[in-house]
């Protein structure tokens, strides 16, 4: 199947002003390009880009006095069939998972791990190790938090997520990873595109989306706490230890979003 994904920014900075952006698919899905998604700014500026140290494709560059507008679009080929999980699984120990993956059973900015982690044994540990265990946090999340665009707030913790019983998909994700990582199941945080395809209209206006990675079977699993069913069309942008590390832009003065316009649909 044919992906089209892409988006529209336009942002108003007052003065010169130095902007860190997270705008690209990532790597893993090199091998489903048909056409790229090349960063476009207007008005024209220079741009450098590098890797962060998880592998994300981040862009700098200096935005003029005025309005910036920031746009892609991309196809890729994808499934046409609901996502599926490896059968893999089974949950190691703390003491042989690879280094790599000890980051992500740490506490982070939006992950408080040491105040979910009594509620997280309290209420999972009766459950089997690995797979089963994520998948029950996740119907957890699913139930607990009432999803709402009005309920954004970007200082949101999942903490206090988990105490307001509502948000957005970033907060469904939050939740998840500290509730896993509570319970020694190293957990990442993902953001990018989710289309719509097989799902019955209405369609809610398209957006980035969150959801993240857990470590069971040897292998990164996807899981999905806002949706909490498997999808057709995930395409990931960026992945780190929560929403700070994958913020699709940062800017280092003031600045004001005019528009915001995303794209994810079969073609």
């Amino acid at each position: 199947m044919k992906l089209r994904v892409g988006y529209e920014l336009v942002y108003e900075c007052v003065q010169p002003t130095p902007m860190l952006l997270m705008l690209n698919t990532h790597y893993s899905h090199a091998k489903e390009v048909l056409e790229p998604d090349l960063l476009s700014v207007d008005p024209p500026v220079p741009i450098h880009q590098y890797r962060d140290s998880f592998g994300n494709l981040c862009s700098r560059l200096v935005a003029p006095p005025g309005r910036t507008g920031f746009s892609t679009r991309a196809v890729l080929e994808v499934p046409s069939m609901p996502e599926e999980r490896p059968p893999f699984v089974l949950q190691h120990p703390v003491e042989d998972l690879p280094d790599d993956a000890l980051l992500y059973l740490l506490g982070s900015r939006y992950c408080e791990t040491d105040l979910l982690s009594d509620f997280a044994w309290q209420n999972f540990d009766h459950l089997p190790l690995g797979r089963i265990r994520v998948e029950a946090i996740c119907n957890y999340v699913h139930e607990h938090i009432k999803f709402g665009y009005g309920f954004a707030r970007p200082t949101k913790t999942a903490f206090e997520a988990w105490q307001e019983g509502q948000g957005v998909c970033r907060d469904f994700a939050h939740l998840a990873v500290a509730l896993c990582r509570a319970m020694n199941i190293p957990a990442r945080y993902c953001t990018g595109y989710i289309s719509d395809v097989g799902l019955p209209p209405p369609y809610a206006p398209m957006d980035f989306a969150a959801w993240f990675e857990a470590y069971v079977g040897g292998c990164w699993q996807t899981f999905d706490p806002r949706n909490n069913a498997p999808r057709t069309g995930r395409v990931l942008m960026a992945r780190g230890r929560d929403a700070a590390d994958v913020a699709i832009s940062n800017a280092f003065g003031p600045t004001k979003l005019l528009k915001f316009e995303v794209v994810c649909e079969a073609t």
